[in-house]
């Protein structure tokens, strides 16, 4: 595997341009006088489809794309040449400059011809290389948010009140659920595959195996079989096999896992969470998808619709598809609500190079850059495209079988809460603006923020004069809300709610995962230990300001909060940037409110043992 190329001339670089415009001839003058001062010495050459012309990148301007076109691009294909597809002229501008920047990092035409069609910037791949090289600075906690410290207590008559808040107000908003659903159940069955690896059916027993490598999860799933919601599917296809009653007890569990995961009827290792069988219901198993959309209306509806939206990898929208298919038209008449669903994938600008353990940009067999998805911070990019007042987040394995009553009131009282402080954070800002603010009212927003919204106010504020204090409130409080539900801490691994301690002092809270931390630090790791909650990602979120315009969600992420993890690749390690986590530091920069929120609110699914679990099981 080559660690690098060979560092590819940027003094003098040939543009063979091609397209079927019947102006393109005048565009070698326009850019010739354009780039006349540039510090590379551009050729430019107008080409013709049917009779090509070397160039160090050919660059195609396609209005109309047709047959001679595609031919054209597979030969380019072939021949391993750098090309760039452009919607029109106007482009050319931007690409040249792009393509200077990528070639003085060190890469080739091939490689600018590879991050320009992912849509990536030669500056983002500079800071990732660069972000490698220096690493992540980890979050300093100061102490962990604890209910009247940092999370608001929450009980069922105050949820109540603030559920019929929402109820009062839902029919004037725009909703939306969304939930992100790309993730494969890869690890949900990692230990069936190491078993299915690593045990000899013909001379191990199933026990042997169990008490050897001490896979208490194995015993676990075997006990429980019957009462997955698959189980008689996959044992009925599992009999057909012709030795079937030949095996002894061992080679018929063995073949049953290896049904489970290898067969093409079920392949569940390999297909996303959200269209598995969870649930056993009297004559149908149900999908997360299924609870999904029964949730989506019994709390996400206005004037008698629900919207949801799931962010899935392209390859499942079929498998998506069917599933909604299936369950959609029952759930809409029996709610008498319809609903309207939705997707979107993660943007493929949102990925991210992969580089070695030399920090080099690291290169697949055919020697193209490997690139990986930047991880769900990505999604703050799809979470911005939406078009609604409220939006509720929540992963698609967290559902449940029989909690939905206490699930839909939660949601709604989270919703209340939000609309409760929206109104009061959105009346401040408009008086601010106004310039109708009298100097004792100053106090009472601070009080608010500070008390109202767990804000910082730094502890000199007393002595800004009375403009820097409404600056300082207007920067404060115009920025998106989030209000985050947040179950006591039962050892889920994840992360949770803390009081973070940024490089200039200020304090905020953040959900943290454990691999921010420094936990070799004694005083972190302390911290750390001491948490009284979970984060369950259980988020109701507004999106706009007191104007009514949506905010540039971008604007509020903290880049500094990404991951770098260690994958493995054609038998190489290779390292990879992740971007700051959706519910982590992608939202960083919004107004957070931590509410308690009870355990039964909280049935995530990572491995598949936990289907076997009270609430996910019929009847409890």
């Amino acid at each position: 595997m080559e660690e690098n190329i060979t560092k590819q001339h940027t003094t003098s670089i040939t543009i063979a341009i091609y397209s079927n415009s019947t102006v393109k001839h005048e565009w070698k003058n326009r850019l010739t006088e354009t780039f006349e001062n540039s510090t590379t010495a551009f050729t430019f050459t107008i080409c013709d489809f049917s009779n090509p012309t070397d160039g160090d990148i050919a660059v195609i301007v396609n209005n109309e794309p047709n047959k001679e076109v595609s031919r054209f691009i597979n030969n380019l294909e072939k021949q391993n040449k750098a090309f760039v597809v452009l919607d029109s002229f106007e482009e050319i501008k931007n690409l040249l400059t792009e393509l200077q920047n990528t070639l003085e990092l060190g890469f080739t035409y091939n490689d600018f011809s590879q991050i320009y069609s992912l849509g990536i910037t030669t500056a983002k791949i500079k800071s990732q290389l660069n972000t490698f090289k220096k690493g992540i600075n980890k979050v300093v906690l100061d102490r962990p948010a604890t209910v009247k410290d940092g999370i608001k207590p929450l009980d069922k008559k105050r949820a109540q009140e603030y559920a019929s808040l929402f109820d009062e107000k839902r029919n004037d908003l725009t909703l939306k659920k969304f939930i992100p659903a790309s993730g494969a159940a890869t690890r949900m069955f990692k230990f069936l595959n190491e078993f299915l690896l690593n045990f000899d059916p013909v001379n191990d027993t199933v026990n042997a195996y169990i008490n050897k490598r001490r896979d208490e999860a194995l015993k676990v799933f075997l006990i429980g079989a019957d009462k997955f919601p698959f189980f008689k599917e996959v044992l009925e296809e599992s009999k057909k096999h012709p030795e079937y009653r030949e095996w002894t007890k061992d080679e018929r569990y063995y073949n049953f896992i290896k049904t489970l995961l290898t067969n093409e009827k079920f392949d569940f290792a390999n297909k996303p969470k959200g269209i598995l069988p969870f649930h056993q219901y009297d004559g149908f198993t149900a999908t997360p998808v299924y609870e999904h959309l029964k949730e989506s209306v019994s709390y996400a509806y206005s004037n008698g619709k629900a919207h949801v939206h799931f962010t899935i990898s392209q390859e499942h929208l079929d498998g998506f598809i069917d599933c909604i298919k299936e369950v959609k038209d029952d759930i809409e008449k029996e709610s008498g609500i319809d609903i309207d669903i939705d997707f979107s994938y993660q943007h493929k600008q949102t990925d991210t190079l992969a580089v070695d353990m030399n920090n080099k940009p690291f290169r697949d067999s055919d020697g193209k850059l490997f690139f990986r998805p930047g991880g769900h911070g990505a999604l703050i990019e799809n979470l911005n495209q939406l078009q609604s007042d409220v939006v509720f987040i929540k992963n698609i394995d967290n559902v449940s079988h029989n909690n939905i009553k206490t699930i839909s009131l939660y949601k709604k009282a989270l919703a209340g809460i939000l609309l409760e402080l929206q109104e009061k954070v959105f009346g401040y800002l408009e008086k601010i603006e106004k310039g109708n603010v009298p100097a004792n009212e100053i106090d009472e927003i601070f009080d608010f923020a500070k008390n109202g919204l767990f804000l910082n106010i730094p502890p000199d504020v007393n002595k800004y004069t009375c403009e820097h204090k409404i600056e300082f409130l207007t920067e404060l409080l115009n920025r998106p809300i989030r209000i985050c539900g947040m179950v006591k801490n039962e050892g889920e691994p994840g992360g949770g709610p803390f009081w973070v301690k940024s490089k200039d002092g200020k304090l905020s809270l953040q959900i943290v995962e454990s691999s921010q931390i420094d936990l070799e630090n004694k005083n972190q790791n302390e911290i750390f230990s001491h948490s009284t909650h979970f984060n369950p990602v259980d988020l109701v979120c507004g999106l706009k300001n007191y104007k009514g315009e949506y905010f540039d969600l971008r604007e509020y992420t903290d880049p500094d909060t990404g991951f770098i993890v260690t994958k493995n690749r054609m038998g190489h390690d290779v390292k990879s940037y992740e971007l700051p986590g959706l519910w982590n530091g992608a939202m960083a920069g919004w107004i957070t409110v931590f509410t308690e929120v009870p355990l039964d609110t909280f049935n995530p699914v990572k491995n598949v043992n936990d289907l076997l679990k009270a609430s996910h099981q019929p009847n409890h």
